[in-house]
């Protein structure tokens, strides 16, 4: 059986080692630029820039961008994963954008440890559509962005 100062010292020593977890669990950021979807020939519907960044608290992923210079209105924005790097993938989250030729993109997702690796492995990215470019109009890769201390 353990003596009480034996017993105070470990519940002290666990106490600290779960706030050390804790502060270890540092935030992440990841960013990007939004820039025009690749297409084979010139479109004049594909226009415009902006830029997102995402902030992974725990397994909190929020995600708050802007847009502007589209050519018609923005419809949907939504964040894909991909296989790897580079290649279009399928749809993982819905985001909300504002609308118009202008405005934010942002939303709140809690994530699963796979997908807390693969937004790590530069798997995920955001894709703006509009009226006039309803297969996506701007895009980015979230990049982590290195953790300054």
């Amino acid at each position: 059986m353990l003596t009480q100062p034996i017993r105070a010292a470990l519940l002290v020593g666990l106490a600290l080692a779960t706030a050390a977890a804790l502060q270890a669990q540092a935030v992440r950021t990841y960013k990007t630029r939004l820039a025009p979807v690749p297409v084979p020939t010139f479109t004049p519907s594909i226009t415009g820039a902006g830029s997102v960044t995402a902030t992974l608290a725990g397994t909190k992923l929020t995600v708050a961008g802007t847009f502007e210079g589209l050519a018609s209105p923005a419809t949907v924005a939504r964040l894909h994963k991909s296989p790897k790097p580079g290649i279009r993938g399928d749809v993982l989250f819905n985001l909300t954008t504002t609308g118009g030729t202008s405005g934010t993109i942002g939303g709140t997702f809690d994530l699963t440890p796979a997908q807390i690796q693969e937004i790590a492995a530069s798997r995920y990215y955001v894709q703006l559509h509009s009226e006039k470019a309803p297969d996506g109009n701007l895009w980015g890769w979230l990049q982590a962005q290195e953790i300054r201390k």
